[in-house]
């Protein structure tokens, strides 16, 4: 075999290493989300009646609320696996947030690993405290959109398609509230400082505001203050933060060098 032919097959090797270990993440991501998705089927009729309690009122139970409907012979079944998934995936979020840090973890130092594993720890709660928000909000983003309907008009809701506006908001405030695990995580592994990560602030604060304004299903300027500001003042928190980790490796290896 000639040399270049060796070089080939060892460039592939890493790669199919890679590819294989991510395999093997989103597989037992999908067994999490999978095992937990079972809590979601068995609780199907508590889960459903407090998601429709927005359309429906608190006071409306799903046999007397008309403005949700299911379609289709096929449509009562696919709406309890909705919500079973659904569940699942908010669920297992400690499961498939740990497989994307270990997926990374390979590649880090002995140092940098603990320095992940902590903040793997660190955004679950985040993560969990956008889903909150994004449960708080979902009430108020159902008002002001359902708001818009005329007063001659009846609106009628698919629940399936309710769903899946439920699930987009409150997985985008979890999602979105990783921003500054992800930040300082970069920052910890000395990708970037704390200064650069504050100094295209007004680049930042623009791209968190379109991002916030593509992707949250409402497009209501209420939900998408309640996101945004959230986020601005994490990327902040994150910058400042890094800033003073910045400064105490500094120190750390002033002092090295003096001894």
């Amino acid at each position: 075999m000639s040399s270049s032919a060796q070089g080939v097959d060892k460039s592939r090797a890493p790669l199919l290493a890679h590819l294989n270990e991510l395999r093997k993440r989103i597989f037992k991501s999908a067994l999490g989300v999978l095992a937990l998705a079972v809590i979601g089927w068995f609780f199907y009729s508590q889960i459903i009646t407090k998601l429709a309690v927005p359309i429906c009122g608190p006071n409306t139970t799903l046999e007397t609320c008309s403005a949700l409907y299911v379609s289709g012979v096929l449509g009562p079944l696919n709406l309890q696996i909705k919500v079973a998934l659904i569940v699942g995936v908010i669920l297992s979020a400690p499961i498939w947030l740990y497989q994307i840090w270990a997926f990374v973890l390979p590649a880090l130092k002995k140092r940098e690993k603990t320095l992940a594993f902590i903040f793997f720890l660190s955004s679950i709660p985040f993560f969990a405290a956008g889903v909150i928000l994004g449960y708080l909000i979902l009430p108020i983003a159902i008002k002001v959109l359902l708001g818009f309907t005329p007063d001659n008009l009846e609106n009628l809701i698919r629940f399936d398609d309710y769903l899946d506006f439920v699930l987009r908001l409150i997985l985008l405030f979890g999602i979105a509230f990783e921003l500054p695990i992800f930040l300082l995580a970069l920052n910890a592994a000395g990708a970037v400082t704390g200064k650069a990560i504050l100094k295209p602030w007004r680049v930042a604060v623009f791209s968190i505001f379109l991002f916030v304004a593509a992707f949250t299903p409402t497009g209501d300027p209420l939900t998408m203050l309640a996101l945004a500001i959230p986020l601005c003042g994490f990327y902040f928190a994150a910058g400042g933060i890094g800033i003073l980790i910045d400064k105490r490796r500094a120190k750390r290896s002033s002092a090295i060098d003096e001894s």
